[in-house]
């Protein structure tokens, strides 16, 4: 009999979270980040400073609110995968399933834009990536029963996370995702060049 409410909180604490996230960065994105501050976050969501601080550790986190299920997300595509999937498969998939969506929002580009634009934000973004590397690295050393500083799972993990950064500017952003875990499963090749026109 407790567990509709339980539900029905965690719910609300999602919804509350979501509103609070969405009303920074459309503030962000009007006004620049630093001209945006804590107390009108809170005002456009309609809540409380203190409400803010309970679901968020600063301005940069609502800025990267979705940052620890991304995290969760990588880990269990390498814990939770189905029987006699492969390890690159399943990353590859996951970056198919969560990255693709991401890369077509009309709003990423202003996305972007707004990081790479703001000091605090750049530096925040490589402290967050620096911390999913980590985090993946030990999944992958954890799941072939090495040791947690292992140089080749760290490396892979490196590599799994700069793939959205190679595939941004491509025309065909799966492809170029394939294109990439295809390298990690096969190894690097030359690629051929074009064909000199007859006679050239």
């Amino acid at each position: 009999m407790t567990a509709t409410p339980v539900g029905r909180r965690e719910r609300k604490k999602a919804a509350t979270r979501q509103s609070i996230a969405d009303a920074a960065l459309r503030l962000f994105l009007e006004r620049g980040y630093d001209q945006v501050s804590i107390r009108d976050i809170a005002d456009a969501a309609d809540v409380s400073t203190t409400t803010v601080f309970k679901h968020f550790t600063g301005k940069e986190a609502l800025v990267f609110d979705q940052s620890a299920d991304r995290e969760a997300g990588l880990i269990a595509a390498v814990r939770e995968r189905a029987a006699g999937q492969g390890l690159l498969d399943a990353l590859r998939q996951h970056v198919l399933d969560t990255w693709l969506p991401i890369a077509t929002h009309p709003q990423r580009a202003d996305f972007v834009n707004l990081v790479e634009s703001t000091p605090a934000l750049r530096a925040y973004a490589e402290r967050m990536w620096t911390r999913h590397a980590e985090a993946l690295g030990a999944a992958i050393a954890d799941d072939l029963g090495v040791d947690r500083d292992d140089v080749a799972c760290a490396a892979l993990a490196r590599f799994v996370l700069e793939v959205p950064t190679l595939a941004r500017g491509r025309v065909d952003h799966r492809a170029a995702v394939d294109a990439v875990f295809d390298i990690l499963t096969h190894g690097w090749r030359p690629p051929e060049a074009p064909a000199a026109p007859p006679g050239g």
